[in-house]
This record gives C-alpha cells, sequence and structure tokens, in this order.
C-alpha cells in the first residue's frame, strides 16, 4: 500500500447512519448513565459519615433516570463531515470544423422511405 492513501475512506454520501446503529450507540449512553446511578448510592452508603456528601450524592443519583431517558431519546448530532463530491473539469467543444454526414445524400433523393406512410398508399380498406 501506498503512504499517500488516507486510512480513513472517502464519504460519498451525506446519508445519515443507520437505524441500528444510532440505537446501539442510544443504548450504550442509556447503560453508562444509568450504570452510574448504582456507585453514586453504593458511595453515598460509605459516606453516610459526611452526611452533606452523602446528601450530595443520592442527590445526584436521584435524577439519573430521567437524565438518562432524556440523553437516550435524543437524536444524534449530525455528522460534521461534508461529502466529498466528484467534481470533474467540463471538457469544452472543440474549435476545429467537423465533418458532418448527411443521411439525405444524393443518391437518396426522391425516395419516401418505403413504406408509403403518409402519401395515401397503404393496405387499409378501399371504398
Amino acid at each position: 500500500m501506498s503512504d499517500q492513501r488516507r486510512e480513513d475512506p472517502v464519504l460519498i454520501t451525506d446519508a445519515q447512519m443507520s437505524y441500528e446503529d444510532e440505537l446501539a450507540i442510544r443504548k450504550r449512553r442509556y447503560k453508562w448513565t444509568m450504570g452510574m446511578r448504582i456507585p453514586c448510592m453504593i458511595a453515598a452508603g460509605f459516606c453516610y459519615q459526611i452526611p452533606w456528601l452523602a446528601v450530595t450524592l443520592l442527590a445526584i443519583s436521584v435524577p439519573l433516570p430521567w437524565i438518562a431517558v432524556l440523553i437516550a431519546n435524543d437524536r444524534l448530532p449530525r455528522k460534521s463531515e461534508t461529502p466529498s463530491r466528484h467534481r470533474q473539469e467540463h471538457r469544452a467543444i472543440e474549435a476545429r470544423p467537423h465533418p458532418v454526414i448527411d443521411a439525405g445524400g444524393p443518391d437518396t433523393e426522391g425516395t419516401t422511405g418505403g413504406t408509403g406512410e403518409g402519401t395515401g398508399e397503404g393496405t387499409g380498406p378501399s371504398r
């Protein structure tokens, strides 16, 4: 592999993350937030001799379920990456004259194309 190649792939779309990936991240956030509640309550139990610390730890652990639900239900922020769009330079039309091939040459003058359409000659019913 070349040293000049980028390690991260080129972003070619601005599509959002899949629902399954987004749900996994939101579940992980919820678990971490709720996982902090139990240690706060246990630490408050160990710090019962320092009442202000025990009350502070309990006060932190009480609203954590609501905070966890709010954080887990919140949408993930939009990606700040911009897609790399391929922009190719437009080619200019050449300025030199080009030969034109005409379909109606000298040997095709006076012919109707063989079907007779539009000339009144047809295979329809006669009266």
